[in-house]
């Protein structure tokens, strides 16, 4: 899941090219991806071994992947960042920003090996620090304002409008990176806002029978503006990744992401008085599940992009939506409206669209 997890959950975009906490969380997984361009010791080990080549061809024949593994992957780690949704979902006691801390914290345990083993130092180069450093507090930010989705509306909703991001991201390119934004993403865009109103359903458009649908609507208005709220802060990460391109080793933006995601969250939670250890067994074994599968989500992304075609990922990554929606009715006993249904259709074929999109003018 920032990850984004998504970050996390966030989680890959359609119009980020093959390179990574998202999501984010959906924002860490371009650089997860990035990941796979930039390690080739392994295949310069192998050329220097056979210097003419005729050993390397049939090696890397034995060790093409079967038609479809790459979707499999994909598949997986939709699943298992669903879990995590889940498990955020389920922990009653603990606010969402503690919970993206102890996030952070578990991602740091991971990291630190990585950085020492690579060699890549701590802070990095110094022309690319500062937007190392808005990778870190914009991809942290949208992890709590996910995390904090979760725990104040519908998994579904939250899962759906979190998918929202890559439209987000087609704009904030065209005006920070100067790429071309046309019609077709404009379209895309405005199925991604109907299928938003659809979901959020304002009183004004549908009348006082919409916030009768909900416990608390008020509630369920808060997890939206949260969910938006990382859908944009997501697309800036992911304009900020690709601004910085492979001069930055994919590991530190994660560094960046988990230090400053600690150093906020637990800012916030100073401020607010919201520290608090979980008192129930079952809330401390949610904690480490969410940092357990967030983290097996990205492996398996990665291994995902690295033997699969980057638009057919982003395709399969549309299976969050139906995990989503089929964790929110078997463990909730929540049954989604048709109109969020709906909503969710637009938001899926927008993000598809995208991607789809993508695909086609990245063959050419």
């Amino acid at each position: 899941m920032s990850s984004l997890d998504s970050t996390g959950a966030t989680e890959l975009q359609p119009q980020v090219p093959r390179t990574d906490d998202t999501p984010p969380d959906a924002s860490e997984e371009p650089a997860a991806a990035e990941a796979v361009e930039t390690s080739g010791p392994g295949c310069c080990w192998c050329c220097r071994s056979s210097p003419s080549g005729s050993r390397a061809q049939p090696e890397a024949k034995k060790k093409a992947p079967c038609p479809g593994l790459g979707l499999f992957y994909t598949l997986v780690s939709a699943f298992l960042f669903s879990v995590s949704s889940l498990c955020v979902k389920k922990v009653q006691d603990v606010h969402a920003v503690e919970i993206s801390a102890f996030r952070c914290v578990f991602q740091m345990l991971v990291i630190i090996p990585c950085l020492i083993y690579r060699k890549s130092g701590f802070i990095g180069p110094k022309d690319q620090r500062i937007f190392l450093f808005l990778r870190g507090v914009l991809g942290s930010s949208a992890m709590m304002l996910l995390y904090y989705a979760f725990q104040t509306t519908s998994l579904a909703d939250a899962t759906v409008i979190s998918f929202s991001c890559p439209v987000f991201t087609s704009i904030f390119a065209w005006i920070f990176l100067k790429e071309k934004y046309g019609l077709w993403d404009a379209l895309f865009t405005a199925f991604a806002l109907v299928g938003v109103i659809l979901i959020v359903r304002p009183p004004f458009l549908f009348g006082s029978n919409a916030v009768g649908m909900y416990e608390s609507y008020s509630e369920h208005l808060k997890g939206t503006f949260a969910s938006v709220g990382y859908a944009v802060l997501a697309a800036f990460t992911l304009v900020i990744l690709r601004k910085m391109g492979k001069s930055v080793d994919y590991i530190l933006t994660v560094w960046y992401y988990v230090v400053l995601g600690l150093l906020v969250s637990s800012t916030i939670l100073t401020i607010l008085g919201e520290w608090s250890l979980p008192d129930c067994g079952l809330d401390r074994l949610y904690l480490i599940m969410v940092g357990l599968f967030g983290l097996g989500a990205q492996v398996f992304l990665t291994k995902a992009i690295q033997i699969e075609k980057v638009g057919l990922v982003a395709l399969m990554k549309t299976m969050d939506v139906v995990f989503a929606f089929t964790f929110q009715i078997i463990f909730f006993n929540d049954v989604p409206t048709w109109w969020t249904v709906g909503g969710a259709l637009c938001v899926v074929a927008s993000s598809a669209g995208a991607a789809i999109r993508k695909w086609c003018q990245s063959s050419k």
